[in-house]
């Protein structure tokens, strides 16, 4: 911890916070729509998110500190619209289900079978995903200038003269300048800020062959296919290279721990992760796990304090947020496409997989990132033959 304080620094503690805005604001209504799939009253609701806060804010934090590297968790995304989607599922059911989910991620983690499949992933794909994975936001920051022109246009300049004369904090100066317009235009609302705490609540799992197949396996496949992929991506193209077998094997054991309270799938971060792994966070690469780590504590006040904490991160407009993260993600996308096209051998592969993982694709329920490196593991393979 003394490390932690001595390394840290103001650019840090932004980051940390950006990821956990640009995390929570931009799913947290799906997590809220698979809890009420499944019949889960206000408390039951309240509970995910205080399992939840804490699964990821303790995994973010105990490994971001014992690896000196940013690491980034979060809850499943796909795995919430999974379950969101879910008809004739009990909550009982749908938590014997998570723990299922949870003992697969454990042992596809802890075995080294997850690392064996990754490690299988060349340099110039793995770029080309996170690339394309990051590519969303930006577009989406375009978009958000529609409907608040002014904002999103000052946020730029904004960002544009931090990259000239402050660099290091250019995404704190955007945050801060963001707020401000938001502010004077009277669209930050406050008034649905309440100080509580939040109490988790247990529920007794109970197992059936429908809820394991309906949602057991579908959301260990969605959980390690669409956000632990691309997670290990973001990693290695940010040149971290750290171990994926027991970071993936902890997020499983932490979900196992948290499903009966509503941590129904926890996993590596992937977009929010790159915010707190670019030069924007830390000048010095082996400083970043600060940020990561300061993401770590915001994630376990936001369980611990999950009406209050919800309802301040919900008070900034929608346009704030896409264009913080669109801007946040610039280098970030950069330097995965640079790295991607750099080597001529894997550039039609490289090129193939940033354009699928960008288009959003969804088949069988799986996401547009394992698709993405299916589509570039193909063309390589033509490559190679021919």
């Amino acid at each position: 911890m003394r490390n932690l304080i001595k390394d840290l620094s103001l650019s840090a503690v932004v980051a940390g916070f950006v990821a956990v805005l640009v995390g929570f604001t931009s799913s947290v209504a799906i997590v809220f729509a698979a809890a009420r799939a499944l019949g889960a009253g206000p408390a039951e609701t309240a509970s995910w998110m205080w399992a939840l806060g804490l699964g990821m804010g303790l995994t973010t934090l105990g490994l971001s500190l014992w690896y000196r590297q940013p690491v980034l968790t979060a809850w499943s995304t796909p795995g919430a619209a999974l379950i969101a989607a879910t008809q004739g599922q009990t909550l009982p059911e749908a938590t014997g289900a998570f723990i299922v989910c949870a003992l697969l991620i454990a042992l596809a983690g802890y075995s080294g079978l997850f690392e064996r499949v990754i490690g299988r992933i060349p340099m110039a794909i793995a770029s080309a995903l996170l690339a394309g994975v990051l590519a969303r936001f930006a577009l989406n920051a375009v978009q958000a200038a529609q409907g608040a022109p002014v904002l999103v246009i000052a946020m730029t300049l904004v960002y544009l003269a931090g990259r000239r004369w402050w660099p290091r904090y250019a995404v704190p100066g955007v945050l801060a300048g963001g707020i401000v317009i938001a502010a004077l235009q009277n669209r930050i609302h406050l008034q649905d800020v309440s100080l509580a705490w939040t109490s988790p609540v247990f529920v007794m799992p109970a197992f059936s062959v429908s809820a394991l197949m309906g949602v057991g396996l579908p959301l260990f496949v969605v959980t390690m296919a669409s956000q632990n992929l691309p997670g290990v991506a973001a990693q290695r193209a940010s040149g971290y290279d750290t171990p994926v077998s027991p970071v993936v094997g902890a997020t499983g054991l932490a979900s196992l721990l948290l499903a009966p309270f509503g941590g129904y799938a926890l996993n590596l971060a992937a977009i929010t992760a790159a915010i707190c792994m670019g030069r924007e966070a830390h000048e010095d690469p082996a400083r970043r796990y600060t940020a990561t780590a300061m993401a770590g504590v915001f994630y376990m006040a936001l369980g611990l304090a999950g009406g209050a904490v919800a309802g301040l991160l919900a008070a900034f407009p929608a346009e704030l947020v896409a264009g913080v993260a669109g801007l946040a993600l610039l280098g970030t996308i950069a330097g995965g496409l640079a790295t991607a096209l750099k080597d001529e051998a894997h550039r039609d592969a490289a090129l193939l997989t940033f354009i699928v993982t960008l288009s959003g694709l969804t088949l069988a329920g799986i996401g547009s990132a394992f698709w993405g490196v299916g589509a570039g593991a193909v063309a390589l393979a033509f490559q190679r033959r021919r």
